[in-house]
């Protein structure tokens, strides 16, 4: 398992510097005078925009560029916004808050999946089980936007259940809604893999053995059958997140949640590239974290899958 561990470790550098050659060349490619753009209609002195561009190395070639922004990576400094705040600040404000909406995200999809996709598979095509696909199917279609104004609507503006906005100053509590229009988008299709996967595994020779020795359902069923049936889910889950993590920004910028999509649709629009480029390259490490964290909980879900040396 260690040797299985730095292999994957290993195989993350390589991708970590691809993906951030090819995301800083493409931000940094975009047309257009990040600088000259920053003051609008009033544009100041040649030598001042000479200064700045000096200051964010825009005045270097792009392989220079990318070599003081890759070892300032590894100092930790992401380098400083183009209102002069650093953006390790920005992240550090940020950031937690996106993950905390991503884990309560996640974890309302994962019970929901889980509770509504297994007793859909155990009473196939019965009244319960064709209802949650039809209502699977609507979460499916309905866009992200028109689900989050919905929810606002209805549960916060008319119930008074949650606060309709999120602020500057949030906990938990005050992430339920975003939370719960994020895990309900996500919800269907972690649902009917639950669903699809449970029927397989019914049907598998380990549990008709398991009835056989005399084995009560509630035994059988957590056991040998949701255990070995959550392996799809898992690694659906584990995208997710990453997903979440990286494409809640239409979300946050409904509720008004001060987290790393909205902070990032904000400096996408005022071209502050190196935020742009230092946000995007922490989603990367995020993302590939999260697959070595999947690709581990394999062997804890499945005692047959085992990680040996090639």
């Amino acid at each position: 398992m260690a040797f299985y561990i730095l292999r994957r470790i290993l195989q993350a550098v390589p991708v970590f510097f691809g993906a951030t050659l090819l995301i800083y060349f493409m931000v940094f490619a975009m047309p257009g005078d990040s600088i000259a753009a920053l003051f609008g209609d009033h544009q100041p002195s040649p030598a001042l925009i000479d200064q700045l561009r000096a200051q964010y190395h825009l005045d270097q070639p792009f392989i220079v560029q990318y070599f003081f922004y890759i070892t300032g990576i590894f100092r930790l400094d992401f380098g400083t916004s183009f209102s002069g705040q650093p953006v390790i600040e920005v992240l550090s404000r940020t950031f937690p808050v996106t993950l905390r909406l991503a884990v309560m995200s996640v974890a309302i999809a994962f019970i929901l999946a889980i509770i509504i996709g297994l007793f859909s598979a155990l009473g196939k095509d019965g009244v319960f089980d064709n209802s949650m696909l039809v209502l699977a199917l609507v979460f499916v279609a309905l866009p992200i936007f028109v689900l989050a104004f919905l929810a606002q609507y209805f549960l916060a503006i008319q119930l008074g259940w949650f606060r309709p906005t999120v602020g500057a100053d949030n906990d938990w509590g005050d992430l339920w809604l975003p939370a719960i229009v994020l895990g309900f988008s996500v919800y269907a299709t972690s649902m009917r893999l639950t669903r699809s996967s449970t029927i397989d595994t019914l049907n598998q020779d380990w549990v008709r053995t398991a009835y056989s020795k005399g084995l009560p359902r509630r035994r059988v069923i957590p056991v040998h059958v949701l255990r070995n049936s959550l392996i799809p889910m898992v690694t659906d889950l584990g995208t997710v997140f990453g997903v979440l993590m990286v494409g809640a920004t239409v979300t946050e910028g409904i509720f008004n949640v001060p987290g790393v999509g909205n902070t990032l649709y904000q400096a996408i629009i005022r071209g502050e590239n190196p935020t742009v480029v230092s946000f995007v390259t922490v989603f990367v490490v995020v993302y590939v974290f999260i697959n070595i964290v999947v690709d581990l909980l394999y062997g804890l879900l499945d005692p047959r899958i085992r990680y040996v040396s090639n």
